[in-house]
């Protein structure tokens, strides 16, 4: 388990550390060679200029490079384990009910990561209306200015704790 104070680190549920961390040695260990080996088999086919499969190999290894890049940085800045305290107050890691535009809305503040496979709707706190209701209560009326340039108002019904 890794955490920081830094600013940018995402609240990550162990169930969500665990299965990233695993997603990351797989690509780190398995995935890789898996792609060296379908590269050198590529490569044996002969031209490169017009090997379609020698590309298409090269760009999932692009791909897989990537994401080991991006699962390294996740997992080593993360907080991990214990949720937010369920005191209504908006912050990382709390599913929030809120009536936005006059429409209401359940989802996920926090990183997309930690949803997994689910339907939840996630915004990242860095997002115009994740920045927006941070650090605000249940109960609260505020607005914010969208990216669009229209002023937004939200009413917070409910702030919980994410629970797996």
């Amino acid at each position: 388990m890794s955490t920081t104070n830094s600013a940018s680190a995402a609240w990550l549920t162990q169930e969500a550390f665990d299965r990233l961390k695993a997603e990351l040695d797989h690509l780190s260990g398995a995935g890789r060679a898996e792609i060296v080996q379908k590269i050198e088999a590529a490569r044996q086919e002969g031209d490169l200029k017009e090997n379609g499969g020698y590309h298409a190999a090269k760009e999932e290894q692009g791909k897989i490079e990537a994401r080991i890049r991006q699962l390294t940085v996740l997992l080593r800045d993360a907080h991990v384990g214990e949720a937010p305290a369920d005191d209504g107050i908006v912050e990382p890691g709390m599913i929030v009910v809120a009536r936005i535009a006059g429409d209401e809305e359940t989802f996920l503040l926090g990183s997309r990561e930690i949803a997994g496979d689910s339907d939840l709707d996630v915004f990242s706190e860095k997002s115009p209306l994740g920045a927006a209701i941070l650090g605000h209560k249940e109960g609260e009326t505020l607005s914010y200015v969208a990216p669009n340039g229209k002023d937004i108002k939200v009413e917070i019904l409910s702030a919980k704790p994410y629970a797996a």
